[in-house]
Parts: structure tokens; sequence; C-alpha cells
């Protein structure tokens, strides 16, 4: 099938034979080079398609944008080259970024505007959620992981890209990893309107972005940096829950989204994500890096300029700051701060947990325990009553309350049991205590390990691709053979945890922490190559 380039074609598909359109008479070879073999999509202010370049050797696809603005007055067109031309040149500023299409053509035909993108095989994240259904905790975390550093990438070029949303990043085939598309949308700089006779510019007489995703000021024309921190953070809802933002009550006196209930998480995170939702300006988080400092993710933004981990820093002010332990009345994101605030903070946390003895000998936080007291609503939770001081599980009374939907078992004592083969993927365990468990061949795909104990655990040939460790001890742990692809594990404990044969493919950690575990010659490492460091 082959298309037709004129936006006014009544009928534009022909055959990949046919060498003018049969319904208009015009060419179907763009530039004498590029064949629309699809169309992808159409918006107000074009046309998107996928087309073969002809010209270069195996003739590989590509994405054509075509200015096609939904008017012809003067004012409409003008805004229409204006965002093309910005789009072109932001695409040319980020440069060759793994995460993002590079730009490889931009011209004028006819009074007709193109651009011409490197092509992305792969579903977006509105079609992957409609297909295998709602990210689990562990799965929004990872995601957050891997498209914040990306977004601070963006702002270091003083760059908004005011349109993230689900069907604005495509996860690439050949590597799974995120790619944000439509850079239509941008606005290079945070500037106040210049006044006019009218008020308004031409770029400025309607509002970019995605209604529901966009933050209030940036439908009033007003974008600032954390305005794509917002419409992160409605991604995340959507992601979590499946719903898009006109399917979620709204508070009416605050304009906020009311999505709490319709999740079921740890409170940390639901913290983390309600900053990030803020309508407030001043209140939501200020950066990306803000917010991956709330989450204890900060050392990911190392080396941004390329899009990739190259080493990792230990932030100890911010790793006091977002433990499990953090009580609800400090703040969850500090910006600044001395050894003695550092010092008064621990302090404060030692005599909080001292004063507090639900929470003697674990290491779970106050916040964590009251969500788990607090919502027994599923026969699941009937299954695990008892004392929450202990909260001592066995094998068959976990496995049942899996099976019947429970997913949250941050803190629990789940330490010797024999969970061999088990399917436990998406499950939260928090901060739990994981010593000797037997987990050999067990399913843990997307399951939140952050803060646990798995002290000499049997990992054998378990499936944790895209698990979150960040900060577990994994101390003497067996993981032979274990798939760990796409994993963070950044700051975990790795000494004397046994590797051989395990599969680490993409999976965010260190040289140095490896340096501690046992690898053999059948170990894939986070590179993808096998052997040895």
């Amino acid at each position: 099938m082959s298309y037709c380039f004129n936006p006014t074609c009544a009928h534009p598909k022909n055959l990949s034979s046919s060498q003018r359109c049969n319904s208009c008479g015009s060419p179907l070879l763009l530039r004498d080079r590029y064949q629309i073999i699809k169309r992808l999509g159409q918006g107000g202010f074009g046309a998107t398609f996928v087309a073969v370049d002809e010209v270069l050797p195996g003739e590989p696809c590509c994405v054509i944008k075509q200015l096609r603005p939904s008017g012809t007055a003067p004012h409409i067109l003008q805004m229409a080259r204006d965002l093309f031309e910005r789009e072109a040149k932001t695409l040319g500023k980020i440069g060759n970024h793994p995460h993002i299409p590079r730009l490889l053509d931009y011209f004028e035909e006819e009074t007709q505007f193109y651009l011409v993108q490197e092509y992305i095989s792969g579903a977006t994240l509105q079609q992957e959620v409609k297909k295998t259904g709602f990210y689990s905790e562990a799965g929004v975390k990872q995601f957050l992981t891997e498209i914040l550093p990306l977004l601070q990438y963006i702002h270091d070029l003083k760059v908004i890209h005011r349109d993230i949303k689900p069907a604005n990043l495509i996860r690439r085939t050949q590597d799974a990893r995120l790619v944000l598309i439509d850079f239509g949308a941008v606005k290079n700089q945070v500037s106040q309107i210049p006044p006019n006779q009218s008020g308004q510019t031409a770029l400025t007489a309607y509002a970019i972005g995605t209604p529901g995703f966009a933050p209030p000021e940036q439908m009033a024309m007003r974008p600032v940096y954390s305005s794509d921190i917002y419409a992160l953070g409605v991604t995340c809802i959507y992601l979590l829950t499946g719903k898009t933002p006109k399917d979620i009550p709204y508070n009416p006196t605050t304009g906020e989204m009311m999505w709490e209930q319709m999740v079921n998480m740890s409170g940390h995170l639901t913290t983390v994500l309600k900053k990030m939702l803020e309508v407030s300006i001043r209140n939501r988080y200020q950066s990306a890096s803000d917010v991956l400092r709330a989450m204890g993710m900060e050392p990911y933004l190392d080396s941004l300029a390329k899009g990739l981990i190259v080493k990792t820093e230990t932030d100890s002010r911010d790793k006091i700051q977002n433990r499990p332990e953090n009580p609800g009345n400090l703040s969850s994101n500090p910006t600044s701060g001395s050894n003695d605030g550092v010092a008064q903070l621990a302090a404060a946390i030692r005599a909080r947990r001292a004063k507090s003895p639900e929470t003697s000998g674990l290491r779970a936080g106050r916040n964590q325990n009251k969500q788990l007291i607090s919502k027994p609503s599923s026969a699941a939770n009937s299954d695990l009553s008892g004392s929450q001081i202990n909260r001592r599980l066995n094998s068959e009374t976990l496995l049942k309350a899996y099976l019947k939907g429970r997913r949250d078992f941050a803190c629990f004592n789940i330490s010797l049991l024999n969970l061999e083969g088990a399917d436990l993927s998406g499950t939260n365990f928090h901060s739990a205590q994981l010593r000797k468990t037997n987990l050999q061949g067990a399913n843990l795909e997307n399951t939140d390990f952050g803060r646990a104990s798995l002290m000499q655990t049997n990992l054998r040939d378990a499936n944790l691709t895209k698990a979150y460790l960040s900060h577990a001890d994994l101390e003497g742990a067996d993981l032979r053979g274990a798939d760990l692809s796409y994993a963070y594990i950044s700051q975990a404990n790795l000494r004397g945890t046994n590797l051989c044969g395990a599969n680490l493919t993409g999976a965010k950690v260190t040289d140095e922490q490896l340096a501690l575990a046992k690898i053999n010659w059948l170990t894939v490492r986070p590179n993808g190559k096998r052997g040895f460091l």
C-alpha cells in the first residue's frame, strides 16, 4: 500500500506499484526518496506517516510528519510552521539521545513542511496497558527510574516537552527501553508572554498539551518545567489504574484528582505522586531530580548527557531522608541542608522509633504500618489477621492471600519459608524479612524488594525481570541462573551473592557492586556481554 501526500486528496490509498495517485495525480514519492506505507495519525497541526527511504540501502523505515493545519487562516498557518520549526530545532539541540527519536531530515516542498525522524518499533504505554493490564507499584517505580533522568536531561537543555502522556511513550521492541516521542508541543524556555496589541501571539493563542495531563498553568499558556512533572504524575496514575484523567473524579474545591482510593500501594510512593500532582506550582516538585531524590533514586541521575549510568554516588543525607522510617511530619524532599540538619533528622527518626512499640524490631515505617492495618478490605486480608508486631506468615497463608488478590506484604516476616516455583509477580515485599527463604524458580517479575532482607535466600533460576531491589540486602543469596534483566539493583548489598549464570541485561547495578559478588563466564552483564568484569 502507498499513500498520497496531498492533504486534500479524497482517496489517498494506492497500490504499492503506483507512481502517481490514482485519485489526484500527485507523485507518490516525496522528494524522490520517501514512500508512505502507513498512516499513524492526524492532529490539528499535521499528519504522521510511516515511510520507507528508497535512497538508503535496505530501504529503512522512518516517520514523516507533514504540516497539516486545521484551518487556512494566516495566524493558524504561521503557528503550525513555528511549531514544526521549533520541534526540528529542539530535536537538533537534544542530539543523538538513546531515548529520543533522531531527526533525519527537515524540509519544505510546495508550501508543505515535512519532518523526518527515526522510526521506533514498539507499542505505546497506552497500548501496553490496554493489552497486558495495569502496572504494579514496582512497575511504576521502574518506569520512573527510566523516564525521570530523561526528563531532567531535556529540562537541562531549557526544553519543556508539554505533552507527556502514555501515548507519547513507546517501549522499543529491540531492548524494551522507553522512548519519548512527539516534540511538536515543546517550549524552548520558561518566559513571560510579551504583551502586544491583542495580548497574545500566534503561538500562545492556543493551549498546547493534552487536557487532563496538562496542569492548569500550562492550559493557561504559562508552562514551567514542573508542568512536565505533573503530566508524568498523571501518566503514573494511568499506568496504575488504566483510567484517563476524564474518568477520575476531581475535588471541586481544590481541582485535584481523587485517585488515592483507586490504587493499593505504599504510603511513600503515594506521597511522592501526590506531590507530583500538586495543582499549585509552588507545592509541586520543581525538577525530575527532586522526584528521584524523594524516591531514594538520586544516583540514577548520573551521566544524563548520554542517558546511561556510568557510576553511582551515595548521598547519605538522602539515604536517611528517604528511608521508610521517615516520620510523616518531616519533609520528604530536602534540597539543601548541613551536617547538623542531617544529625537532627537522624536523631528525630531514632527518637520516634524508640517511642513507637509497634515498630520495634521492624524496618517498616509508621505510614506503611497504618496502611496495612487500615485496609483489611478483602477476604485475603482476613487470612493475615493476628499480631501486627511480628506479622509472621507461613507459606500456605501467603500463597492463599496472593491468589485472593493481595499484593502488599511490605514489612512482613517471610523468612525460612518454602515458596519454590511460586508465582508472586507484582508483589510488594518492601522492607520485608526473607532470610533463607526458598524462592527457587519463582516468578518475581516487577516485584518490589526495596530495602528487604534477602540474606542467604535461594533465588536460583527465579524470574526477577524489572524487579526493584534498591537498598536490598542480598548478602550470600543464591541467584544462579536468575533472570535479573532490567532490574533496579542500585545500592543493594551484593557481598557474596552468587550471580553465576545470571542474566543482568539492562540491570541498574554498578561494577563496584558486581565486584563483591560471585560471577562466571556464563553471567550476562548489564551491557549484554558475558564473562568477568
